[in-house]
């Protein structure tokens, strides 16, 4: 807040600096903190699930020595790395080499800052948001950080001095370049639906269960998805780092503390995006439906506190469930090749978001004939959609069974196949 509008209100406080967006300096500095402290730990259950899970999916066990069920073992994990040495290539750029796991890390923590965790709360006797900066232009905040996370990706490779992480550094910043497009359209839709840039604002816009995902925003909320699934370098676009073609891809040559940044920048991502896709189309902390009269939370302050209206533990839901899906796809899906990886970006997801977006903006702008036609319209392209997905799978399985029958044909012991 500037010191004119201080003066106008009357504060001294403001201005001594002893405020920060209107906040006081002491709780700015302590939300920081919490909201570190959530990211470090929620880091660390990520990992402990993301094993223990994909673990079930595949009939073992998973981390089950360090504390109970395994949970301590993702921090005896950190632990050991950064007692590891730390290692240097001969050729490489000493002072690159080590900036870019910052400029990894810190991206991570940053877009986090602007996700709304709640409503409301006093602290030290004065109310404030739960979120520890909400800007004006919050939305864009998250896209410009999340674009700064790349440059730690190409450094590392670059300055590596070696081939194999300068080939994956490269992939990286055709990859993030080619899903930045779709995912900007994506945040453009939410943008025109709601008409805020803040992450505030479009809560607000979602409360009693109006969620930008049944909005007419579906389409968006997919791409959206998909994209941020691609800039995470996740399965099954974790083609950044293939072991079977790159050697492990753009932190090969990293060792010790700087490979533990990598390693932690991309769960906090995880989660980060996680949260990110929450807020912008499923409501964020808000509850998902009006539950606080079909539960009488007003007759129970606890349970009012706890549950109603915005509070933390929707959006802890919501994560939890993105993140549970994140694990899901990384313990199903192949990868792709290349060329798949961007014909998805740049001839479907560019032109799907693009198309949802002009569709969405004459609807915004037309009268109330041309909004019942685009409704239609809108309805008769999501059946078709769906009748296309349904017909591709068919294909797909009577390939696939006619394949199975032609492998089992062609072993040439006369047996039918399901036959002993």
């Amino acid at each position: 807040m500037s010191p004119v509008l201080g003066a106008e209100l009357g504060d001294p406080l403001l201005r001594d600096g002893s405020y920060l967006w209107g906040v006081p300096l002491l709780i700015v500095v302590l939300k920081a903190l919490i909201a570190l402290v959530i990211c470090l730990l929620s880091v660390l259950l990520m990992v402990w699930a993301e094993r223990k899970v994909i673990s079930d999916m595949q009939d073992r066990i998973g981390p089950n020595r360090a504390g109970p069920w395994g949970l301590l073992q993702t921090l005896a994990d950190g632990t050991k790395l950064f007692f590891k040495e730390a290692l240097f290539p001969e050729r490489a750029d000493k002072f690159v080499f080590r900036l870019a796991p910052y400029l990894s890390t810190v991206p991570a923590f940053l877009t986090f800052a602007v996700i709304p965790l709640g409503g409301t709360a006093k602290i030290f006797g004065h109310e404030t948001i739960l979120q520890l900066a909400d800007p004006p232009m919050g939305v864009l905040f998250s896209l410009a950080i999340s674009s700064v996370a790349v440059y730690g990706v190409m450094l590392a490779g670059w300055s590596s001095g070696s081939k194999y992480p300068l080939m994956g550094s490269v992939r990286a910043s055709a990859q993030m370049i080619s899903y930045e497009a779709a995912m900007g359209l994506s945040l453009a839709a939410v943008v025109l639906t709601t008409g805020s840039l803040s992450t505030q604002s479009i809560v607000a816009a979602q409360a009693g269960g109006r969620w930008n995902l049944w909005n007419l925003l579906f389409v968006p909320a997919i791409v959206f998805a998909i994209a941020g699934t691609a800039e995470l370098n996740r399965p099954p676009f974790d083609l950044v780092e293939a072991e079977s073609e790159l050697v492990g891809g753009f932190h090969t040559e990293y060792s010790s503390s700087r490979f533990a940044m990598f390693y932690l920048a991309e769960f906090m991502n995880t989660i980060t995006m996680s949260a990110l896709i929450s807020t912008l189309f499923l409501g964020g902390p808000t509850m998902p439906f009006n539950l606080s009269k079909l539960l009488h939370f007003d007759h129970v302050p606890v349970l009012g506190a706890a549950f109603g209206g915005s509070s933390p533990v929707w959006l802890l839901v919501k994560v939890m469930a993105l993140c549970f899906t994140y694990i899901w796809i990384r313990g199903t899906l192949p990868r792709f090749r290349y060329d798949q990886l961007m014909d998805l970006g740049w001839k479907r997801l560019i032109p799907a978001s693009l198309l949802w977006l002009l569709i969405l903006a004459a609807r915004e702008v037309g009268t109330s004939r041309i909004s019942k036609f685009i409704n239609v319209l809108i309805g008769f392209l999501v059946a078709a959609a769906v009748a296309g997905l349904l017909f591709a799978a068919m294909r797909v399985g009577r390939r696939t069974s006619e394949e199975e029958l032609a492998a089992a044909a062609s072993t040439g012991d006369g047996r039918r196949p399901g036959r002993f």
